[in-house]
């Protein structure tokens, strides 16, 4: 999504540390520009290329029909992520994980990922926009997306690996249809009103008492040259248009030294992004709400410095991270009450 490049903080020290270094890159708004507060930190083209050519990851890449649906057409799962996967979905039966409440459900999921590395630009490793799938290394965007595809389907004891597939790209495309790069939802603020139109999520930050700001939205265009995809002049127009057409956007977000106030109102496995006032950009980091064991919350995510993990304390965590204002958040409805959500 369009961020910064998105790093957490394995340490407070460590986080600004790592802010002390910033360049924007390139994957979505959020996702690829993830100027996250544990180290907001882009990685450069040639870092990228290089990467790509050692071929650091394996993923799985699903052809997209014309009408939006998934291709019957799969490749492969890599051995590890086929592993991941089918271990994931046993914990899930033998837990019943289907019993619990939504929320209780993303955080177990995401408790398994703990470890998991740190990659960026994993779904701009294509000149091709494709369904990118990955269940062993993560940015922090695609953290978040991957836990709730899958727990969508295990609320509802749906266990397949196509369900799945089909939950990531009905979260990660416009209107749930991937037809191109520009049908990505870049920007984290319109993936949420993007989700919520179709019933995947819940935008609760206003009923919160979130403040209001409006947002114009334009750091994939105003920095083209860090967008690989965007040296195509029509993704380029595309993408423009797109920005025109969110704009101005009415942003809600809880100011980052109130959001321990709202501590009993939120939920294990909300979704958190932190807004920033980096001109044309709305998102810098984003991750789930976890639910400590004494009952404290913090925040589940993929940080750049240390995979996904577990950073104690929320606000603490985004009091730390730079040119934060606050945080955005969202909460994943559940399939099986799709209405209410809870």
């Amino acid at each position: 999504m369009a961020t910064l490049s998105h790093s957490t903080i394995t340490s407070d020290q460590a986080e600004q540390a790592a802010l002390k270094s910033v360049s924007p890159h390139h994957a979505s708004a959020t996702e690829s520009l993830h100027l996250s507060d544990d180290s907001a930190r882009l990685p450069s083209a040639s870092l990228i290329d290089q990467r790509a050519e050692k071929g650091s990851t394996v993923l799985s890449l699903i052809a997209p029909a014309r009408d939006g649906a998934l291709s019957h057409v799969t490749s492969p799962l890599d051995e590890k992520d086929s592993a991941q996967f089918e271990r994931i979905m046993q914990n899930a039966r033998s837990q019943s994980l289907h019993n619990r409440p939504m929320g209780e459900i993303v955080q177990a999921i995401a408790q398994q990922l703990l470890g998991s590395p740190y990659e960026g630009n994993l779904l701009d490793r294509s000149s091709k926009e494709m369904l990118v799938v990955s269940l062993t290394r993560f940015d922090c965007v695609l953290f978040v997306e991957t836990v709730l595809a899958l727990a969508r389907g295990i609320a509802v004891q749906d266990y397949s690996y196509q369900t799945f597939a089909s939950h990531l790209q009905n979260q990660r495309y416009r209107d749930g249809r991937l037809d191109g790069y520009c049908s990505r939802l870049h920007y984290f603020s319109e993936w949420i009103v993007d989700n919520q139109r179709r019933g995947n999520v819940l935008n609760i930050a206003a009923e919160l008492g979130g403040v209001s700001f409006p947002k114009i939205l334009n750091f994939m265009s105003t920095h083209r040259s860090s967008y690989p995809q965007l040296v195509d002049d029509s993704a380029y127009h595309c993408v423009q248009q797109m920005e025109s057409s969110l704009n101005p956007l009415t942003l809600y977000y809880i100011p980052q030294n109130q959001i321990r106030q709202h501590y009993a109102q939120l939920r294990p496995g909300d979704i958190v992004a932190i807004a920033t006032d980096i001109p044309g950009l709305d998102v810098t980091h984003t991750g789930l709400v976890y639910r400590n064991e004494d009952g404290s919350l913090g925040l589940i995510h993929a940080a750049p410095d240390s995979g996904v993990k577990i950073s104690p304390d929320l606000q603490s965590y985004v009091s730390n991270v730079e040119n934060r204002i606050g945080v955005l958040v969202a909460r994943p409805t559940d399939p099986r009450s799709p209405i209410s959500g809870l």
